[in-house]
């Protein structure tokens, strides 16, 4: 049975209630649908703002304000994150002092810090726990535990991250956008950005491909700020970023 529009979006969004990726696939299997018909389904539901369209697929709509969870930010771009995480430790050397933001992707360098000579400074509870598992020095911030996330934030962070100075700063970024720059959802969250930022001598920003041409509630820096590493699916839009700032594209 053939079924029509109304009644394919319906159903794409009653599979996307249990799922936090939906892929492409799936919905072509379970409405027998063409892949160009599916493909221009999810781009109506994302302009009504009922989903949100990925590499492959649809995941939930956030709005300026919502931070994704832990949980949902990992089940997604996973290859994409490995590799972009494998370059970022890369340019870590013997003896640097580095700050690594709370975030799915930042989490992504630690197997390849294991070994490294080196102090790493965070906000992020289990960023903190994975560092210390390949033997890394570490230190956590204070400050009041965000669940979502899984970060530290408010007062206690603040006075926290002042004390030290870095010789890089590797964040995660919900947003990255040509005009509106580096943003994130929780203001809290986006004044430590901020410092580290301020605090550090040379400044990444890890985020994969999906984060590009999104703009959230607040602002962290400039795009000419930050360097920013992310995966090959960013290339159609790399010379437009390229003109502000530095961008490394790695392959998955």
């Amino acid at each position: 049975m053939v079924l029509l529009g109304p009644e394919r979006h319906q159903l794409i969004l009653s599979m996307l209630q249990d799922k936090s990726v939906l892929h492409i696939q799936e919905i072509i299997d379970t409405t027998g649908a063409s892949e160009s018909t599916i493909r221009r389904d999810l781009s109506e539901l994302e302009e009504k703002k009922l989903l949100k369209r990925v590499h492959g697929g649809c995941t939930h709509f956030h709005n300026k304000i919502e931070e994704p969870t832990v949980t949902e930010k990992t089940a997604v771009y996973d290859a994409e994150k490995r590799a972009i995480g494998r370059h970022a430790a890369s340019l870590v050397k013997t003896k640097d002092c580095i700050f690594i933001d709370a975030g799915t992707t930042t989490l992504h360098m630690i197997p390849f810090l294991a070994g490294k000579d080196i102090i790493a400074v965070t906000n992020g509870l289990n960023t903190a726990t994975e560092l210390l598992s390949v033997q890394v020095r570490t230190i956590l911030l204070g400050g009041d535990l965000k669940a979502p996330t899984l970060s530290l934030v408010g007062r206690g962070a603040v006075i926290s991250i002042q004390q030290y100075r870095f010789d890089k700063c590797f964040l995660g970024m919900n947003g990255v956008h040509e005009h509106m720059g580096f943003t994130t959802p929780d203001p809290g969250e986006a004044y430590i950005k901020q410092l580290a930022v301020s605090l550090s001598d040379e400044k990444y920003v890890l985020c994969d491909s999906s984060k590009l041409s999104q703009v959230t509630f607040a602002k962290v820096a400039d795009l000419q700020d930050c360097t920013i590493i992310t995966d090959n699916g960013a290339d159609e839009v790399k010379q437009a970023y390229s003109k502000k700032t530095k961008m490394i594209t790695v392959i998955a």
